[in-house]
């Protein structure tokens, strides 16, 4: 017997994903994309019977649907989506939809800067320990797949805000928080309170026996804490003073303590990813490991060995003693802060892209102080050009990952560093922020 409609919007992952469980869980299964949908997506759809359109919204054939489950890349003001809404049909996300299917626990990790990172750090933690868990949500392959076709423990999500505005019974068994900072406002009516909101959702539903691990040195979460009356176990994670339960760096120690037996140190030399930014990331991790009574030893050995990931601050090469480094992944002002804050040599900067509203007061300091150059990749860079025409007394125009690599290679001075981290997004002139690394990498391999 059919259980209902189930009308996916958007043909990626997330939406194969989706399609895939909708339709092994008996539900009639449709699938619109408003784009092209990419031929890997098509071959699998159509292997699975599962009838789909692209470049349009048919609405007569979603208006229909139970429920619509919209890939986290549509804003709420598309009009299809506002369609739905007025008619009342509930609009939920991939995520929302595969945890109905699983018994499995999750670890959640959201915030505007290190969820990547941070996620990717706890599940090598959890593989380490020989807990049986997964990887997805923004990351990997979709987690509607995975809970239709294997059978997982633990499942770490990394969560992003698109994802929570679409999530409503969800609950996270432990939440990570990282941080809040400026990104994506344009999705939110340029409102950082909203944003903020959004991001607080980890939260949701969790009860007093489930976990939120957050920053107690972000302003935006500290003050949206005080709004809020929380029922899980908190653990606060600083680096600027300790806290009794939770983690904290004292004498370049990290020290974590979830109940007073067997706390954990590690010196901050001996983390495998360095910068003060994965201090943060790292005590994060630290915090969800010895929740889940990970053993010191191989919490201690997974934060030592742990491989950075493609496209966040990745090593590419070293030529004529400068050093190359992409971190395509900085698509917001904040990550390129952290970026530049992690090098200690003079920089020469290629930065741009798709600006989604930014802020970047606060990188002058930085660039005034570190950056030499910076070389534009982008199709508008009038706002680069109006924010450091003061710091910095070359600013370039590319329009190629060859170009300005070219043009960052004449630049340089051994003992310099050429870094992509552009705070902006990629679609301009590249499919992705993959694709912007990828071809950086390229091009410099070609020096």
């Amino acid at each position: 017997m059919e259980k209902g409609r189930i009308v996916i919007l958007g043909a990626g992952e997330s939406g194969y994903g989706a399609a895939l469980l909708a339709q092994k869980q008996g539900f009639e299964v449709f699938v619109s994309d408003a784009g092209k949908i990419a031929p890997g997506y098509k071959e699998k759809l159509t292997a699975l019977n599962v009838p789909f359109e692209e470049g349009q919204h048919t609405s007569d054939l979603i208006t229909n649907a139970t429920e619509v489950i919209k890939s986290p890349g549509i804003p709420e003001t598309a009009a299809m989506v506002k369609t739905l809404l007025a008619a009342n049909v509930p609009v939920i996300s991939e995520i929302e939809f595969a945890k109905r299917y699983t018994k499995a626990k999750t670890i959640c990790i959201t915030g505007s800067n290190g969820k990547t990172t941070t996620s990717t750090l706890i599940y090598h933690l959890l593989k380490k320990a020989g807990i049986n868990a997964s990887l997805a949500g923004n990351i990997g392959k979709s987690f509607a797949a995975q809970v239709a076709e294997d059978q997982y423990d633990w499942y770490v999500l990394e969560i992003s805000s698109f994802m929570l505005d679409n999530m409503f019974e969800f609950k996270a068994d432990i939440a990570v928080l990282l941080n809040i900072t400026p990104d994506h406002l344009d999705r939110y009516d340029y409102k950082m309170a909203n944003y903020a909101a959004s991001k607080m959702r980890i939260t949701q539903n969790q009860t007093a026996a489930d976990y939120f691990v957050y920053c107690a040195d972000d302003a935006e979460t500290m003050k949206m804490l005080q709004t809020m009356k929380l029922q899980a176990r908190q653990f606060p994670f600083s680096i600027l003073h300790h806290v009794d339960e939770g983690a904290w760096v004292e004498d370049d120690l990290i020290h974590i303590n979830i109940n007073s037996k067997d706390q954990f140190t590690m010196s901050i030399a001996e983390l495998a990813l360095q910068g003060k930014h994965n201090i943060y990331n790292s005590m994060a991790s630290g915090i969800v490991a010895k929740v889940l009574d990970i053993r010191n030893a191989t919490i201690r050995e997974g934060m030592g060995d742990i491989k950075n990931i493609e496209h966040r601050m990745e090593f590419v090469a070293k030529i004529s003693g400068v050093t190359y480094i992409n971190d395509s992944k900085a698509t917001n002002v904040n990550s390129t802060w952290y970026a530049l804050e992690s090098v200690s040599t003079d920089v020469v900067l290629i930065m741009g892209g798709v600006d989604k509203g930014n802020d970047y007061e606060m990188l002058k300091d930085l660039v005034k102080d570190k950056v030499k150059a910076i070389v534009c990749l982008g199709k508008n860079n009038k706002r680069i050009h109006e924010a450091f025409e003061d710091d910095v007394d070359i600013i370039v125009n590319t329009f190629s990952a060859d170009e300005a690599v070219q043009v960052a290679y004449h630049l340089a001075k051994k003992g310099d560093t050429v870094l992509l981290s552009p705070a902006c997004a990629s679609f301009d002139l590249f499919t992705s922020y993959e694709d912007r690394g990828l071809q950086f990498k390229k091009a410099v391999k070609e020096l």
